[in-house]
């Protein structure tokens, strides 16, 4: 197997003016980000910035204090649409060209002001790609054609950062051009090659507490919008309960991402999920068996990232959810 990584062993950090969106200030970080090769980019306090280009994450020199990082915080978030202070200390953002900002006020960060971004590839990976870097060495790439060709409902499972995105608009970008995506996101992020493609991003209530609009909500709008494939590019709460009814009742070739450690762990996470939602283990295991075809799990280690495993539910003998290869 050779492991998928970001960028060949080696590469240099050549810069790209293209991953910056010109109308927004990156302040100190506008070098990092314009590097081609970066995925993720982390403050974590004051003179403590960390950056991971595929490989690793690397320590960089920082020298901003808590109040000019607060202050960079602050309008990365307001360039998003979205405003953060003392009585809305943590806020989720997406910025002009893909870039997703959250960001973490004191006191809920005793170390000070934090910021984790996310930055998308400037241009979509195919299927193809992703197996040119070695993602697909453990399985092969056309089973996995096979199943979005088969409109099987696909659950995309991994850690946190091992590229279930990626993966997701991977596939999304191999349907064929004449079917409807629909996907529902808390911030988006997808970004498939596909020329039907559209999203719905959840939103945050204003200062009143009014205005929200949650995933669960948004699914179930997403219906009266005739997709062909429906997506939830993050299952995270009680909206699993309003995908897994709409993925059993004849919304074929959906799927979803949610993050779990390894196949074993994907049971109790939809378990924990399901509970949020009001239902208990049995029915969850019901709704999941009828409704994912296969499990799609992620591994990443050393800065790497490979598709390790293809699984489906079952019922186990109590009746609980299981996985079988």
């Amino acid at each position: 197997m050779v492991p998928f990584v970001a960028r060949p062993p080696g590469a240099p950090p050549a810069i790209s003016a293209q991953r910056v969106d010109r109308g927004v200030d990156y302040g100190p970080l506008e070098g990092v980000m314009s590097e081609p090769h970066v995925t993720d980019v982390f403050v974590n306090g004051p003179r403590q910035l960390w950056v991971d280009r595929g490989d690793g994450l690397v320590r960089h020199p920082f020298t901003l204090d808590e109040p000019e990082l607060r202050e960079l915080a602050t309008r990365l978030v307001w360039a998003g649409g979205r405003h953060i202070d003392e009585a809305s200390p943590t806020v989720d953002a997406r910025l002009p060209g893909g870039v997703r900002v959250h960001a973490v006020l004191p006191p809920i960060s005793p170390a000070g002001t934090l910021l984790s971004i996310r930055v998308p590839s400037p241009h979509p990976l195919t299927l193809a790609d992703l197996e040119a870097r070695g993602f697909f060495g453990e399985v092969a790439l056309e089973r996995v054609r096979a199943l979005v060709a088969a409109r099987t409902n696909l659950l995309i499972t991994g850690a946190s950062g091992s590229g279930k995105t990626t993966l997701l608009s991977a596939l999304l970008g191999s349907a064929p051009d004449g079917e409807r995506i629909v996907a529902i996101e808390d911030v988006a992020e997808l970004r498939p090659g596909h020329p039907h493609f559209v999203c719905l991003e959840a939103r945050q209530a204003n200062l009143e507490g009014a205005g929200g609009l949650g995933l669960a909500r948004l699914l179930r709008e997403s219906l009266r919008m005739r997709p062909d494939r429906l997506v939830l590019g993050e299952c995270r709460g009680e909206e699993i309960r309003e995908l897994l009814s709409a993925l059993n009742t004849g919304h074929d070739g959906g799927a979803g991402t949610l993050h779990a450690n390894s196949l074993a762990d994907v049971p109790a996470r939809l378990e924990a999920l399901g509970a949020l939602a009001g239902l208990d283990p049995w029915a969850i295991a019901r709704q999941a068996v009828s409704a994912i075809g296969a499990v799609l799990h992620i591994e990443r280690a050393g800065g790497m990232r490979w598709l390790a495993g293809i699984a489906r539910f079952a019922l186990d003998g109590a009746g609980r959810l299981t996985v079988v290869p």
